[in-house]
């Protein structure tokens, strides 16, 4: 510490007397080996997320700016049709109605968004495994509409595919069973499981998920956004409190919004700020009248798609039990993708899973299908099979995602006789191990946990967007760009998903191009 003047000088004057600096440095030890060593878990947590340098901040502010200005000066033109205009807006013939399109709204999306949209809804013409075929496009009309070329660029190397376990395929045990229970069954149901939709292929796959989580009993649903914005609403209304991390995925906050509950929400992953709104939501209750809550509800995801980071699954637990709370899980990144066993982040910390009262999870990740479950105790999965929309009006389950469902889990757990499924979880962890510590070797700024599948490499300016993206695409790498309102203005980031299916030497080509 000598010599260093840590949080803008704080401490200069606290240096100076060797008492005070014995208990600095005694408190730092302190909190290092809580935050490292704490009993709660059975591993080193270890999560990054360095804060945007004050130059970059600014500079990414200054752009911003620029493209605002910009975007004004354009819609003048627009109005006084200098330039031609593609936005959506109604007929003269409605003016007199409430207008359908909001134009302040559409300011962003009409000068920022559309200068970098080639970056997105990118049509891809194969599986979207390891490598993947992209349709090439071209636009007349900076990016308002595209044509297409009629040529095919070959062998892009995917790192923006959820396919963590590569499960994602045309051949294999998983697309043959899939092709025989489709000559089978066919491919839709045409109705809903409480009326003639409930095929035994469903309730064959509730009870593998069961098993699967070593709970008593599991629910499965059509699809994944779904699972969370219709069941949330089942099990709380007025009268509950739901905290949420303020980086939830949007199906949970619609969700809650649905329920008609409560809504406070907590700083990411700090058990601080949760733990302060348990205290006072039970000492002060309800506004107004200050009855006690109906419910208290905690929602959090199992890793975090936009910041790479994994739940503090361990204190939340801890928390839950102490103020006697309930814990609504969401692993749809986490589940198949963390853990020895590849049984979500309940796994990865040697947790029991009866621990938590409502484990969620999709399968259009890890698995390579569609849909989501809900598991927990028997009493709950009742409850939602007669409340829950999801169950009661949508169409039910496609056979054949039903099977691929069910082959692929079966491989993971080691039931099919193979050990295709542990050797992917493991290979996971080992690519995702390397890569990260590739592009910390590099110098580049990477969010998140070093276990997380999920990561977020900082690009901070508006205009790094939209370049990383397209350089990236000509040396044949697809990658995901993330950018403002989706992350923080200046938090701009491109996102790698690692999978089971990537080759070392995929990896490694990646990284040899940003050098």
């Amino acid at each position: 510490l000598e010599g260093r003047q840590p949080c803008g000088g704080r401490w200069r004057g606290a240096l100076e007397d060797k008492n005070t600096l014995y208990f600095l440095v005694c408190h730092v030890a302190q909190v290092h080996a809580a935050s490292h060593h704490d009993s709660q878990y059975n591993r080193p947590f270890l999560e990054s997320f360095e804060e945007t340098p004050m130059l970059v901040a600014v500079l990414t502010y200054m752009g911003y700016g620029i493209l605002t200005i910009f975007g004004y000066l354009r819609d003048f033109l627009r109005h006084w049709k200098i330039e031609r205009c593609h936005i959506a807006r109604e007929k003269e013939e409605q003016r007199d109605f409430v207008p359908l399109y909001q134009d302040f709204e559409n300011f962003y999306t009409r000068n920022l968004y559309m200068r970098i949209r080639d970056n997105w809804n990118r049509p891809i013409c194969s599986v979207p495994g390891a490598k993947v075929d992209l349709m090439e496009r071209t636009s007349r009309d900076y990016n308002w509409t595209f044509e297409y070329t009629g040529r095919v660029v070959l062998d892009v190397i995917n790192l923006g595919s959820y396919n963590y376990l590569g499960f994602a395929e045309n051949t294999g045990p998983c697309a043959d069973s899939a092709a025989e229970i489709t000559m089978k069954y066919g491919v839709g149901v045409a109705s809903t499981r409480q009326e003639i939709g409930n095929l035994d292929r469903h309730e064959e796959l509730e009870k593998l998920v069961a098993k699967f989580l070593g709970v008593e009993s599991a629910m499965v649903f059509g699809m994944g956004f779904a699972t969370n914005s219709m069941n949330i609403p089942a099990l709380t209304g007025k009268g509950c409190l739901i905290l949420s991390d303020e980086l939830n995925h949007a199906s949970l906050v619609l969700g809650a919004r649905l329920s008609g509950s409560t809504i406070r929400v907590f700083k990411h992953n700090n058990m601080q700020s949760l733990e302060k709104l348990l205290r006072d939501a039970i000492v002060h209750g309800q506004p107004r009248t200050h009855r006690p809550w109906k419910k208290i509800l905690i929602v959090v995801e199992g890793i975090y798609s936009m910041e790479g980071s994994i739940v503090r699954l361990p204190e939340v637990i801890d928390l839950k039990k102490r103020y006697r709370a309930y814990l609504y899980l969401d692993e749809a990144h986490s589940i198949g993708a963390l853990g020895s066993r590849g049984r979500g982040v309940v796994d990865y910390f040697g947790l029991d899973p009866c621990d938590v009262d409502v484990l969620m999870g999709t399968f259009t990740k890890s698995f390579g299908a569609a849909g989501g479950y809900i598991a927990g105790k028997w009493e709950l999965i009742e409850y939602l099979r007669s409340h829950s929309h999801s169950a009661v009006y949508a169409t039910s389950m496609s056979p054949p995602v039903v099977e691929q469902i069910i082959t692929s889990m079966k491989c993971i757990m080691g039931e099919d006789g193979t050990t295709i499924g542990c050797d992917r979880v493991r290979k996971l962890a080992e690519n995702t191990v390397y890569f990260r510590r590739r592009l910390r070797e590099m110098g580049f700024i990477i969010y998140g946990n070093e276990d997380s599948p999920v990561v977020p490499m900082m690009l901070y300016m508006p205009a790094k967007i939209g370049a990383f993206g397209r350089e990236m695409l000509k040396r044949n790498i697809g990658v995901v760009v993330v950018g403002f309102p989706a992350t923080p203005i200046i938090e701009s980031r491109a996102r790698f998903c690692i999978s089971a299916a990537h080759t070392k030497e995929m990896l490694d080509r990646v990284t040899d191009f940003f050098q």
